[in-house]
């Protein structure tokens, strides 16, 4: 999250009225994530999140707004929209489409026990399952595709060491077929600052559904793989917690190195096209790509497969 669109009070305090949440009290910029402008909102009615999207098209706010609501009605704990009375989860707002949601409590976990990497796992089998139903997904907006497209867009932009480096995973990933794995709706970004813990370490919030679609199950756990377990015994215990809801087949253990090495992709073209292209604004988070080329090249030199 970061804010590009500043936001005034009184322009804010008059979109806020449809919704009926009293007097807006005050509102301030959320510094952290990369796409999106983010503010807390206080009213006299409580806290909330407010979302100016930057770049989203209109399907595919709908989606993600709608499929929030589809998974908290399913028990996932995450933010849900605001309708108006009309039923409107989003309008415009200092010119870009805006939401209000529920603001979720906790606190996020740079450093996760092997216990909450279980618990995890287990809301992330939750997840794939409640979202088994959602009507008309929309499929991953970095899915393999955009992964081709972007890398080869950025080729030329690069240092020689990166360039040969995208050169040849690109070239790998081209050779691999994951049609015939579980298919569904994926978070896709669920990094350690995208989930809250209470203060008894339990798993209170699932954040940042803008990067969700449908894609192969395996490669959300790749993502949180990637992200979460920092040794064997952490991955052991969020695939152990995964599995008690959601077993896995063969196919996708067979196809886990492959997967790591395509999430880790993922988030290093990412990052690569936000600092190819910087964009400007008030508050803006720009995170370091190397950190996934470095997580890449080890998963290409030691890969290593799952914990049985």
């Amino acid at each position: 999250m970061s804010v590009y669109t500043t936001v005034g009070h009184d322009e804010l305090s008059a979109w806020l009225q449809p919704l009926g949440l009293g007097e807006l009290i005050d509102h301030a910029g959320i510094a952290a994530g990369m796409q999106n402008s983010n503010y807390f909102v206080t009213t006299s009615a409580g806290r909330f999140v407010l979302t100016l999207f930057e770049h989203l098209e209109t399907q595919a706010l709908d989606f993600y707004l709608a499929l929030m609501d589809h998974l908290a009605e399913h028990g996932i704990p995450c933010p849900q929209p605001l309708a108006d009375k009309a039923g409107h989860r989003w309008r415009q707002l200092a010119g870009k489409p805006a939401a209000l949601l529920t603001c979720l409590q906790g606190a996020t976990e740079e450093s996760p026990t092997p216990a909450q990497c279980r618990a995890l796992g287990e809301m992330l089998a939750k997840l794939h399952l409640a979202g088994a139903d959602m009507p008309s997904p929309l499929p991953n907006p970095c899915g393999s595709e955009w992964r081709q497209r972007t890398g080869e867009a950025l080729m030329a932009r690069l240092l020689p060491a990166e360039a040969s480096l995208l050169a040849d995973e690109l070239a790998f990933q081209a050779t691999q077929d994951f049609s015939a794995l579980p298919r569904g709706v994926v978070h896709a970004d669920l990094f350690r600052d995208n989930v809250l813990w209470d203060a008894c370490g339990r798993l209170s919030g699932v954040l940042d559904f803008y990067f969700a679609g449908e894609d192969c199950l395996l490669f959300d756990l790749a993502v949180v793989g990637n992200d979460w377990c920092f040794n064997r015994a952490t991955l052991a215990e969020l695939m152990a917690g995964y599995q008690t809801i959601r077993p896995l087949v063969e196919a996708e253990m067979t196809a886990w190195p492959a997967m790591q090495r395509a999430a880790a992709l993922r988030f290093w073209l990412l990052r690569l096209e936000v600092r190819q292209r910087p964009r400007d604004g008030e508050v803006v988070t720009i995170k370091d790509p190397d950190h996934f080329a470095h997580l890449l090249q080890r998963l290409r030199l030691a890969p290593e497969p799952l914990p049985r």
